[in-house]
């Protein structure tokens, strides 16, 4: 069970809130007991998505929330992220092909990839017009 409430954050869709988070989620993460490696894993994959959404995910060019959600329940941290930017699955991406040189990788590809090493299960679903992706690190391995 948590010995402390899930951390509940709203960041605009502008990409200088991604750096505003990382020690509220190193704080978070602390007080929970969790090590820095659960923490670093945490905030890498949110960076790299949150990128990519904040990038990507929005065509009008206006004003937008996102929200995210970290709770420590048992032996797993579970971090949810909603939006409502464009429909997209990452986990539906292919694995990028890591055997290619650099200059002839395709753009893309490799930040979901990131976020798949880094935690242990990463699922997503459409919900009213939003995106919710969910991370899941489990915390004794």
């Amino acid at each position: 069970m948590s010995r402390l409430p899930a951390l509940n954050l709203t960041i605009a869709n502008d990409l200088a809130e991604i750096g505003r988070i990382a020690p509220v989620i190193e704080d978070f993460c602390a007080g929970h007991g969790l090590g820095e490696e659960i923490a670093h894993a945490i905030n890498l994959s949110l960076d790299e998505l949150l990128t990519n959404t904040i990038s990507y995910g929005y065509e009008d060019g206006g004003p937008h929330s996102i929200g995210i959600v970290i709770e420590v329940l048992g032996d797993r941290a579970t971090v949810t992220v909603r939006d409502d930017a464009v429909a997209f699955d990452p986990t539906q991406a292919g694995d990028p092909d890591l055997d290619l040189d650099l200059d002839d990788r395709p753009i893309g590809g490799l930040g979901i990839h990131i976020v798949r090493a880094m935690m242990d299960e990463v699922r997503y679903d459409r919900v009213d017009g939003h995106n919710r992706l969910t991370l899941t690190k489990f915390t004794t391995r």
